[in-house]
């Protein structure tokens, strides 16, 4: 039996549904978690393959991008966002939503090596939409759709295309130990099928959003892990172990 560990956005709503539905083979576990759970489980063992923010993969023992697909964007990405009530250069500390180590090294590299700026980091409390003391932060996920009182919000992903030309990769699916050809071939074809009917994958998953997820799928999310986001990752892996 393989345990996977998978996102619980919406952006894997499509994988979600190819996994539960369309999966060819009844030898699968799947749990539902925030990104930095996925790592965490897939560092420590606890599962054998998880979807997990490409800042981890230094972190997993012998880590193998096994998918054809991930969670990236080209350009904008709509929700990994520097949120802010003053404007960039006024900025001094930054919030970091704890949820996703890709986003939290994201705004560290743009920091050091593109912006230029000394910003303080510190960890986003429960009460940021509220907080007197946060003016600036990074969040991610279906939560950053909140109508919240940030009026300078910059798209990450836009920000890192930008300076770099390429697109990023959120996410990959990686495994910490050798998964056989039969199962790498099975997971492919659902995690497709899911990606063939991401209208039915929202129809399954959506309880509760309010922005237009169609739009959000298929014009901000890019699924296809090929040769520029391959290019993508190594960069920024690249920058990440630079970063002090």
């Amino acid at each position: 039996m393989i345990k996977i560990s998978a996102v619980s956005y919406a952006n894997t709503y499509p994988f979600l549904l190819g996994l539960e539905k369309y999966y060819a083979g009844k030898d699968i576990i799947i749990r539902k978690d925030v990104p930095s759970e996925c790592a965490r489980k897939l560092i420590e063992g606890e599962v054998d393959l998880g979807l997990i923010p490409v800042a981890a993969i230094p972190f997993v023992p012998n880590a193998q991008i096994v998918s054809d697909f991930c969670i990236g964007s080209i350009g904008k990405v709509k929700t990994v966002l520097l949120m802010s009530k003053i404007p960039l250069d006024a900025i001094d500390t930054i919030y970091l939503d704890p949820e996703s180590k890709s986003s939290i090294t994201l705004i560290q590299v743009l920091n050091t090596f593109f912006y230029k700026k000394n910003w303080n980091f510190e960890t986003l409390p429960m009460d940021y939409a509220t907080s007197d003391k946060v003016n600036s932060m990074v969040l991610i996920g279906d939560k950053t759709q909140q109508d919240l009182p940030f009026p300078f919000v910059y798209d990450l992903s836009e920000q890192w295309m930008k300076f770099t030309q390429l697109p990023f990769v959120f996410a990959a699916w990686v495994a910490n130990k050798p998964l056989n050809d039969d199962f790498i071939l099975r997971f492919n074809q659902s995690l497709k099928m899911g990606l063939s009917n991401i209208s039915e994958a929202i129809d399954v998953y959506n309880h509760s959003h309010t922005y237009n997820l169609e739009e959000y799928l298929t014009q901000y999310i890019s699924y296809n892990l090929d040769s520029k986001k391959h290019k993508a990752i190594e960069h920024f892996l690249n920058l990440a172990k630079q970063l002090k």
